[in-house]
């Protein structure tokens, strides 16, 4: 258990595919749900981002254990023990999510180079990003995305947590939004976004690749790996609280549309003077910058593994298809680049972003019954089996995207 500690140079090794991690699953999705719910129900949804980033932990923390214990990613695991009909399955909902996520994230990157410098149109911005982020991807290696990312959440996490602190209320307001979970009438289905948005959704499986580019195999690297998790799901849960700490201030009518970034920036500058403002659209261009690059870095790794499983390839012909310079890989690279720019004529990127924190929402449940599934079997993991507070968590998912999703279906009827 201490070897991998002992090898460790600094902290800033032990949290670098936890950052990475967190820096993909904290952006558009977290901002735009964050806000509006913000807006909308002010702190009585703090307890949903809260909940969200223990509930990515817990699912995250899931997949590494399969992995270091089993030396095969959960991908892998589901082809083997759910069957091709699985795959097939998998195949059309990544296709189908990227597609998704990649409009979402181009246009929130447009937004925020349009709202800094407006000298260039949103399409433009969310075009010039699409090309940058697949240019690092394909010229840069894990270690340069690494520090990439470190470089990127530090800009957004400083950003919204110091705001949140300038705008924070009554200690007593803020704990029982925090602790005490409330559904207001009409808000099942902002609480489903929030809890798709904060932390990713699909990403987690990437952290899976990012852990083995980093060297991390074995059982004896659990630790270090919770601990990764740890802060980086601490780090998620903080930002979307302070995101909807900061859009509660809100008039509702600001948490609308493209208006959004102007709406949060206009309360800042009222508390922090044109500092505010600027901070605004630094931490809100590092967050969705930092999550089109890790998407665009870590998705096509799902893509070729799929592909090589459907060809029932071995682990090592496998590895060489998910490497960036392998033609699978870059292929759905291309794809994500160019596909989704499509989107960008429907001129509505926040409805593009929300829908997707929906779709990405939609898989937690899965994810958590494979989980549950597949991790308490000790001939499958070993000693590495599910314990109570792991099984109490996946268990709590499921109840509660069961009761979100049948208040939607009221909602939506009504």
């Amino acid at each position: 258990m201490a070897g991998p500690l002992k090898r460790i140079d600094n902290w800033l090794h032990l949290l670098g595919p936890g950052i990475a991690v967190a820096a993909t699953g904290v952006g558009a999705g977290d901002l735009i749900s964050g806000t509006a719910a913000g807006a909308q129900f002010g702190t009585t949804l703090l307890w949903a981002a809260a909940f969200s980033a223990l509930l990515k932990y817990a699912l995250n923390e899931g997949v590494a254990r399969w992995q270091l214990a089993t030396g095969t990613t959960i991908l892998e695991g589901w082809c083997a023990h759910l069957g091709r009909p699985f795959q097939y399955y998998f195949l059309v909902y990544l296709i189908g999510w990227s597609f998704m996520v990649g409009g979402g994230l181009i246009s929130a990157c447009g937004i925020a180079g349009h709202t800094m410098f407006p000298q260039l149109s949103v399409s433009a911005w969310a075009i010039l990003h699409s090309l940058a982020g697949a240019a690092l991807v394909l010229w840069g290696r894990y270690t340069f995305f690494e520090k990439a990312m470190k470089v990127l959440i530090a800009i957004m996490f400083f950003s919204f947590v110091a705001s949140a602190w300038v705008l924070r209320p009554e200690w007593s307001v803020l704990l029982q939004g925090l602790l005490v979970p409330q559904v207001p009438t009409g808000s099942a289905r902002s609480i489903l976004s929030v809890i798709g948005g904060v932390g990713g959704s699909l990403t987690i499986l990437c952290y899976g690749y990012w852990i083995r580019e980093s060297g991390r195999n074995g059982p004896e690297w659990m630790r270090p790996t919770r601990i990764d998790l740890g802060v980086a799901y601490g780090l998620t849960g903080f930002f979307g609280v302070a995101v909807i700490l900061i859009s509660a201030q809100m008039h509702p009518e600001m948490a609308k549309g493209s208006q959004i970034v102007m709406g949060l920036a206009q309360r800042l500058e009222e508390a922090m003077g044109p500092a505010g403002r600027w901070a605004m659209y630094l931490g809100f261009w590092g967050a969705v910058a930092s999550s089109l690059l890790g998407v665009w870095q870590g998705i096509p790794y799902l893509f070729a593994d799929t592909v090589g499983l459907f060809k029932g390839l071995g682990p090592q012909e496998r590895a060489a298809m998910t490497q960036p310079t392998s033609k699978h890989y870059r292929a759905f690279l291309a794809f994500l680049t160019v596909a989704p720019l499509s989107l960008l004529l429907f001129e509505k990127p926040v409805g593009i972003v929300v829908a997707y924190t929906i779709v990405g929402a939609l898989f937690m449940p899965f994810l958590a019954i494979t989980l549950l599934y597949m991790n308490a079997r000790r001939a499958w993991v070993g000693d590495w089996r599910n314990g109570w507070l792991s099984t109490v968590l996946l268990v709590a998912a499921l109840l509660v995207f069961a009761y979100l999703s049948f208040n939607g279906v009221v909602e939506g009827a009504s």
